[in-house]
């Protein structure tokens, strides 16, 4: 019987079939230099292929360098356009490497033909070794004098790079005013472009540290560089367009006529076949009449068509950039937009993003008007195959009903959705139904008979279930089910993962209970023995402070609990006024499809890096400091060890208490008795007031719960108060180190004064005011309305370190903490000090 034939695979040919494929090309490589054979070209070109193709996937072939360059000397442009991708890609890496490049590509940079001129400028640029600067003047110099526009367009940018690798050898030979001058004096249109964009950059970056600079910087926006600039835009590439036009949106014109003017000079830009050209010059037209409210409204008339027209022609990548900017616009006017709604209807077959951004826009331009038909539209694609854009339009048919004044028929197909089989849809209805009945509270006879037939056991979605236990404690009066539905919740208590819904369940139960006590009792009393039983913190936390509001007096926990409710009559947006104007100051940008200003995702203090705050430049500051100086450092998006995240792993490696920080205390809620649910309530009820003050706690209810306490608790001792040392000293690896090993002694929260929030528009106010209460600032970052800081302390007269990270959110003027101490017992102490100057901060 013969062997089974194997299976060999054949080597692929971009591969290497063994360690001595390299030294076999190097060797033909070799043996091709100096020949002059016919055919060698081909010859070369298959060779120099197998290199770039063993290159690209990442094998080491730097040891051919010398032959590729041998090689290279050739006149076959293709030969020499790989060495260059060959040679650029080494020199990099390897600086020794490119200082044998140097004679080939300044020959080759005075070569006859013109594109191996510009070929090896461009690659002799873009070495990007610093020891190589001197070999670049001379070469950029002839390439700015060149006869070829070619040549001269890649000399602009190589003198860009040059400024990137030495800025100042590129001031030193003067190629800036070279540059400006070819700006207003060279034919060839690519080269204005390209000059106008190095300037820019150039000047920018020199603005900071030189008058000179700056004062150019601002020339380049002079009426004469302007009107020259648009007077031959129509020569200029598409992509020029847009570099001209950015620069002329930031053209501040004398008088009105002037921005007419502009505006008739691009009038025919808005009929271009490139989006980028259109959207850049309606960037221009809105800055210039931003001072113009008639003219500027007019402008939105104006070109509503070309992007209309855009969104519907290009691909659907294309559509969306463009809707985006559409989009940002219909939020801003959206009465221009609203005859044109069917614009924004989907089409099957566009992508789920395009779609859900035209739901935004339909709920935008909907009005009394058009209403009916857009609510219509909405409502077929609720039976979308797609569930994401099926969820969409119900949010987006229940976001126009709380926007609308006549609701009736709107509230009818919201309550046609709740009785469609389908999870997910009536999931979002319950959602909006609930908002709904904050609004209109006079419709809640039709939504409760509606709802009063949807089975708690079909809702599973932790929004929606809570949205219909809030409606069976709200109108629980109406609703007969209510109490037995309410009961068989909290029965289910344990298998509830979802916070939200536990947290709503223990509101419900008590609403239901003022309302119809004697069905209510038993379920409350095992709702807030569960409650107490419960390892989230703020379940626990509520279901502790509705059993002592019980305790004091039942008429007030009444008027706490459920008070006498106005209707909602604006419900909070998303994005504040100044967010949307940034987004709208940063028209035609990646600002615009993201939806939020561009700090937000450039900054690394917004990203997440944290910048060592220019304040405490000297770590080992205090009010009279002296000694070792400790520079600050900066740490980088890719440390190991970053600042902003040690937190998170630190919580990462800790307990999981359902997502809480915290350690509520342990109740073993089997061992909470129905019975003393039931004494808890009977004792609550029948002692609802003595005399208007708080009945002494019984410490019957409190052993049963598991909350019992001293009658008369012995006073403890006062702890000596805690000094700190004014002059502590850490550095920053220290202090990461220490954040690392170190457990979380104390997380609190704390309520930062108004006058603490105006302060924090400027936050080294803060670290100063810290500094003065002998707390050092060692890292801080972030952006309004969230700040982050890293503290520390240290005992007077001890060694005893402590930590503190604080989060600042100036909307909700509140500060998070977290204290990491040596000496965790002396954590409550330095806390107490820490919360004491920081709610002094602003008031001195």
């Amino acid at each position: 019987m013969a062997p089974p034939v194997q299976s060999q695979r054949s080597p692929s040919p971009s591969q290497p079939s063994g360690k001595g494929e390299v030294s076999d090309l190097k060797l033909q490589l070799r043996q091709l230099a100096g020949s002059r054979a016919p055919g060698v070209d081909d010859s070369k070109r298959d060779l120099f292929k197998k290199v770039i193709s063993y290159m690209t996937i990442g094998i080491d072939v730097s040891s051919v360098f010398g032959e590729m360059v041998m090689c290279s000397a050739a006149s076959d442009i293709v030969l020499k356009k790989m060495c260059y991708l060959y040679v650029g890609n080494y020199a990099k890496v390897n600086p020794d490497l490119a200082l044998l490049t140097i004679n080939f590509l300044q020959r080759d940079c005075k070569d006859e033909d013109p594109m191996i001129r510009g070929l090896a400028l461009r690659s002799l640029c873009s070495l990007r070794v610093a020891n190589l600067v001197e070999y670049l003047v001379g070469p950029l110099g002839s390439g700015l004098k060149d006869r070829s526009s070619y040549v001269r367009t890649v000399a602009v940018m190589g003198v860009l790079k040059l400024y990137h690798i030495s800025a100042s050898t590129c001031i030193d030979a003067d190629f800036p005013a070279i540059l400006k001058n070819m700006m207003f004096n060279d034919s060839e249109t690519q080269v204005v472009a390209n000059c106008l964009s190095a300037l820019q950059e150039i000047w920018s970056s020199e603005a900071s540290t030189s008058e000179e600079a700056s004062r150019e910087r601002e020339g380049l926006l002079s009426k004469t560089n302007v009107y020259y600039l648009l007077n031959r835009i129509k020569e200029f590439s598409e992509w020029a367009q847009c570099l001209v036009l950015e620069l002329v949106a930031k053209y501040v014109p004398s008088e009105g006529s002037e921005i007419f003017d502009i505006m008739n000079l691009l009038e025919d830009r808005l009929q271009h076949a490139n989006g980028a050209v259109v959207l850049a010059t309606i960037k221009v037209f809105l800055q210039l009449t931003l001072s113009m409210t008639d003219v500027h409204q007019q402008v939105y008339e104006r070109i509503k068509a070309p992007l209309l027209t855009l969104v519907s022609s290009g691909s659907p990548e294309q559509s969306y950039a463009v809707l985006s900017h559409l989009h940002l616009l219909v939020m801003r006017a959206p009465f221009i937009f609203s005859s044109d709604y069917k614009h924004f209807y989907c089409q099957y077959n566009e992508p789920s993003y395009v779609k859900k951004l035209k739901l935004e826009m339909l709920t935008a331009v909907a009005n009394e008007s058009n209403t009916y038909e857009i609510v219509t539209e909405l409502c077929e694609y609720a039976a979308n195959v797609d569930i994401p854009i099926a969820r969409e339009s119900i949010r987006a048919v229940g976001k126009i009903a709380l926007q609308q004044y006549d609701v009736n028929a709107i509230v009818d197909r919201l309550l046609q959705f709740l009785e469609m089989e389908k999870d997910y849809v009536t999931a979002e209805a319950l959602v909006l139904v609930k908002d709904l009945l904050r609004k209109y509270p006079q419709w809640s006879q039709d939504c409760i008979a509606v709802v009063g037939n949807i089975s708690s056991k079909n809702v599973q979605e932790p929004k929606a279930k809570a949205a219909l236990i809030w409606m069976l404690g709200e109108y629980s009066k109406d609703m007969h089910d209510a109490p037995y539905i309410l009961e068989s919740l909290i029965e289910n208590w344990e298998e509830e993962h979802s916070a939200e819904v536990r947290l709503h369940l223990l509101t419900a139960v008590m609403k239901c209970f003022f309302k119809r006590p004697p069905e209510t009792q038993k379920a409350l009393g095992a709702a807030l023995a569960a409650g107490l039983a419960d390892f989230h913190q703020d379940v626990h936390d509520r279901a502790l402070f509705y059993y002592r509001l019980l305790q004091y007096n039942v008429s007030v926990a009444e008027h706490v609990v459920d008070p006498p409710k106005q209707a909602v009559s604006v419900f909070a947006d998303t994005q504040s006024s100044e967010i949307k104007d940034r987004i709208f100051d940063e028209f035609n940008s990646l600002s615009v499809v993201y939806q939020k200003p561009s700090y937000m995702f450039t900054d690394k203090e917004h990203r997440g890096p944290l910048e060592f705050s220019d304040e405490v430049g000297n770590i080992s500051i205090g009010i009279e400091s002296a000694g070792t100086v400790v520079p600050v450092q900066r740490v980088e998006a890719n440390d190991k060890d970053l600042l902003l995240s040690t937190s998170e792993k630190e919580e990462s490696r800790g307990p999981s208490n359902n997502g809480s920080v915290y350690s509520a205390p342990s109740y073993d809620a089997s061992a909470v008795s129905a019975a003393a649910s039931q004494t808890l309530l009977e004792l609550a009820i029948s002692n609802p007031t003595v005399s208007g003050h708080a009945p002494q706690p019984s410490l019957e209810i409190d052993d049963l719960l598991g909350l019992g306490l001293p009658v008369e608790p012995a006073p403890a001792p006062s702890p000596p108060p805690l000094k700190l040392n004014s002059k502590a000293a850490l550095d920053p690896s220290t202090f990461q180190q220490k954040w690392r090993q170190l457990p979380i002694s104390l997380s609190q929260e704390h309520s930062i004064s108004p006058e603490g929030v105006a302060g924090l528009t400027a936050p080294q106010a803060l670290l100063r005011h810290m500094q003065g209460h002998s707390i050092h600032c060692i890292a801080s970052g972030g952006q309004s309305p969230n700040f982050k800081f890293f503290f520390f302390a240290q005992k007077a007269e001890e060694s005893s370190t402590f930590l503190v990270e604080c989060i600042i959110n100036t909307s909700s003027a509140k500060a998070q903490m977290k204290i990491k101490a040596d000496d965790q017992s002396l954590s409550e102490a330095f806390s107490a000090l820490f919360q004491s100057a920081l709610s002094k901060f602003g008031l001195l």
